[in-house]
């Protein structure tokens, strides 16, 4: 792959020795030239001073010949206009966005620009790890519809077919996670000790979900 990156900060330079480990080229863009310092002196990418909403800069970034553009300077409005004009002018379809602001960061991503928001992901990655179980998934998809969790097998679920526990939590194993592997769950698979399961449910069932969970399984 080819990745044109905007802004060589503390992200944007470490994506960019990142992707450039696993051998795929890299351009970085940042308005300020001593910016390309955190590089380090191994870098081979191409360094592209300017600004990375403009077009000229972008053709000299090799824009028209990448898979993929990440906008991670410190300015939201830049990200943001950075990341249309990829999309909607050059075509790249594998476009990110780093947004502080989680309000618009939301609306964006409806507009079909993946974005992240580092504020809001580092604040629920601290609250996740505060709060009781259940209380904040690991991930809610944009519209707060579907959420994805984390836990371990509870003792009265140990011993029981996963498809029992799916019917009656109203859920669906993503996966589990034993003795250091994932495992797909089939029709026949039997929950052990020690399995990490990752519940995919909706929202507005979590409460059921985790209260069912607690209660242990129906007898059939």
């Amino acid at each position: 792959m080819h990745v044109v990156i905007m802004g060589c900060g503390r992200v944007g330079s470490t994506l960019a020795r990142s992707l450039e480990d696993r051998n795929h080229t890299v351009s970085v863009i940042d308005s300020d030239p001593d910016a390309f310092r955190r590089l380090g002196q191994s870098f081979n990418g191409d360094k592209v001073t300017g600004y990375g909403f403009d077009q000229e800069v972008l053709e000299k970034a090799g824009i028209r010949r990448a898979d993929a553009f990440a906008a991670v300077s410190s300015g939201d409005n830049s990200n943001i206009i950075a990341a249309r004009v990829a999309r909607e002018t050059f075509g790249i379809e594998q476009v990110v966005a780093r947004i502080y602001d989680p309000g618009r960061a939301e609306v964006y991503q409806r507009l079909g620009i993946t974005t992240v928001a580092t504020v809001k992901w580092t604040a629920d990655q601290v609250l996740r790890r505060i709060v009781p179980a259940g209380a904040e998934p690991d991930y809610r998809d944009p519209s707060g519809t579907i959420r994805l969790d984390n836990l371990a097998v509870p003792p009265p679920w140990i011993g029981q077919r996963t498809v029992h526990l799916q019917e009656q939590t109203r859920s669906r194993i993503a996966w589990i996670d034993r003795l250091g592997e994932g495992v797909l769950p089939t029709r026949e698979s039997v929950l052990q000790e020690g399995d990490m399961l990752h519940l995919v449910m909706r929202e507005d069932q979590a409460a059921h979900a985790y209260a069912v969970l607690d209660a242990g399984p129906e007898e059939n």
